[in-house]
């Protein structure tokens, strides 16, 4: 994995507030110190500390992600959205879109699309989040959902270069069981032969996100065609992020 890139995006969920930007300088620190590591490391914080965030990032390794965003790409009559044009003007360079937690909040794979094409509009990068509940796990339907995932999330869009897919086994987020390796690879290997063939693009970022700590960062960092980590409750903890980093290199 080494030899390429590997990307670290901090999803801090419903988490934070002003003080919890003290906790970045370590990480800012890091990553000018271990800069002699391929990694891009992505921050995606509550809306409310975007603009803090924006600020106190300049100069530094990190870039801004948001977690969520409107599917209408300009300004409209949404009371309590968020556009995808707002978000770039504060210096936002990534957003997450479709992420389990947002899809069981009423996110369909209609919206996904129009939020996708919206992030497009404004040249953001889009972090596609895709993933089986537990059930499908069992029938065997995980490829089959997550082929489903992308042609809806993806209809109508024939350039993908502006969009990492980031794979999150519902079943596995918050509970701290990961995939088998050999199955986790599996998949991978699946996605990327499918989305290649589907956009004709053979430089795809395929992220894993579930449970990743810095426990099993090792074993996990030896999976064939993982591009990065989607890292949610230890990227909260500044040690923890640091030490998922770490280990992926060591």
């Amino acid at each position: 994995m080494t030899n390429k890139y590997i990307y670290f995006v901090a999803n801090w969920k419903m988490f934070g507030d002003i003080k919890s930007l003290n906790s970045v300088n370590k990480v800012i620190k890091f990553s000018k110190l271990y800069n002699k590591f391929k990694f891009k490391l992505i921050y995606c914080p509550p809306y409310t500390l975007l603009s803090s965030f924006a600020k106190k990032i300049q100069n530094s390794y990190i870039y801004l992600g948001a977690q969520n965003c409107h599917h209408i790409p300009d300004d409209g009559p949404y009371t309590g959205s968020i556009s995808s044009r707002m978000l770039k003007n504060i210096g936002v360079s990534y957003v997450m879109i479709g992420h389990s937690e947002n899809r069981s909040e009423g996110d369909t794979d209609i919206m996904i699309n129009k939020k996708i094409k919206s992030c497009i509009k404004n040249n953001l990068k889009i972090i596609f989040c895709i993933g089986e509940t537990l059930s499908q796990k069992k029938r065997g339907l995980t490829h089959k959902t997550l082929k489903n995932q992308i042609l809806k999330g993806l209809k109508g869009i024939r350039k993908i270069n502006n969009v990492f897919f980031a794979y999150e086994p519902i079943w596995s987020i918050g509970t701290g069981i990961i995939p088998k390796s050999s199955k986790l690879e599996k998949d991978i290997k699946y996605l990327k032969l499918f989305i290649n063939k589907q956009f004709k693009n053979s430089n795809i970022k395929i992220l894993y996100g579930g449970s990743v700590n810095s426990n099993n960062i090792k074993s996990l960092k030896n999976i064939n065609n993982i591009d990065g980590f989607l890292v949610g409750g230890a990227s909260q903890n500044t040690k923890k992020f640091i030490d998922i980093v770490k280990k992926t290199f060591n």
